[in-house]
């Protein structure tokens, strides 16, 4: 890397690099790494729904290693204020001022339980998750980059105490992922690394002023021909417009769609989306955002089936 061009082989290069870094600590779920991965190299938010101890906080302090970046943890919890995120000012008798920085002043930011803060809360990362600032009693100020979020969320049909994610938040997140128990024989290799997990013993392999560069680099590497662009528009029309949904996807969806097939592209050593990269990334990409009409959903009518139900009607480009 130099200048202010990237190749495509070092692009390649560095998502390898922070993939194989990840792997050394996390076990099994390759998907979520993949994805977890593309999502910060496509410039978006992860939102992750799984039961407790099933590696989110790995993954999150993982990510922030291998890129050398700052990471910070939010607990969620009922009592919880925008100021315990975006910091506050301390003002003097003088009549100075001083602003105390909140954890979103990070890399990685992982806010665990989001479903268990209120929502005048959850509107606190609105203005950071978009525009990557915050405004503070009237004061802007940046944020560092890169940034993503890692958001986790209880199950609702387990969790006590829990609040639904806004949904102007949820569209937020680029992508969404299920994580659960990992299976036996992975169980068993969790508990032989259990000692060594502890201090993360994982090797920087990009700077967070090199990744930026990186992530604004992947435009112009990857081609998305008109026809993948139509594909994509289709998907998330069939989904918009099926009778079981209440609301659908916006354009934000269609756009982290095409933005993380890039990356999954670069993944697979090629400098131009096809239709598989698109058919693997609309679930993650789609599915949170879509909300099911009530008298479908307690026929357990669920938005990854529409979503399913999509690719299977949707014409594929040739």
């Amino acid at each position: 890397m130099s200048g202010n061009s990237v190749e495509f082989d070092s692009v390649r290069r560095v998502l390898e690099d922070v993939i194989a870094g990840i792997r050394k600590v996390y076990v099994g779920k390759e998907d979520v790494v993949k994805l977890a991965v593309a999502t910060l190299f496509a410039n978006g938010h992860l939102l992750i729904e799984g039961y407790p101890g099933t590696g989110k906080t790995l993954l999150a302090k993982a990510l922030a290693k291998t890129i050398g970046g700052e990471y910070s943890r939010v607990q969620g919890h009922p009592d919880i204020l925008p100021s315990d995120i975006l910091g506050f000012h301390i003002y003097r008798l003088d009549g100075s001022k001083e602003f105390v920085r909140g954890p979103v002043f990070s890399n990685v930011l992982l806010i665990d339980e989001l479903n268990r803060i209120p929502t005048r809360s959850q509107s606190a990362l609105l203005e950071a998750m978009q525009e990557y600032q915050v405004t503070i009693d009237g004061v802007r100020y940046p944020l560092p980059r890169p940034f993503m979020v890692i958001g986790t969320q209880t199950p609702l049909k387990i969790g006590t105490g829990v609040y639904q994610v806004m949904e102007t938040l949820a569209d937020r997140f680029a992508s969404s992922v299920k994580s659960y128990y990992n299976p036996l024989e992975e169980e068993e290799e969790i508990i032989a690394k259990s000692d060594s997990i502890i201090e993360l013993p994982i090797n920087q392999v990009v700077t967070p002023g090199e990744l930026s560069l990186v992530i604004s680099s992947i435009q112009n590497l990857v081609h998305v021909d008109e026809a993948i662009i139509r594909y994509i528009a289709s998907i998330i029309g069939y989904v918009r417009n099926h009778e079981t949904v209440l609301y659908g996807p916006s354009p934000r969806a269609s756009i982290h769609l095409m933005r993380m097939s890039r990356v999954y592209a670069i993944i697979d050593n090629r400098d131009y989306v096809i239709p598989d990269d698109v058919k693997a990334l609309a679930v993650p990409t789609i599915a949170h955002r879509v909300k099911i009409r009530e008298e479908y959903e307690v026929e357990g009518v669920r938005s990854e089936s529409i979503i399913e139900e999509a690719l299977d009607k949707v014409p594929v480009p040739k």
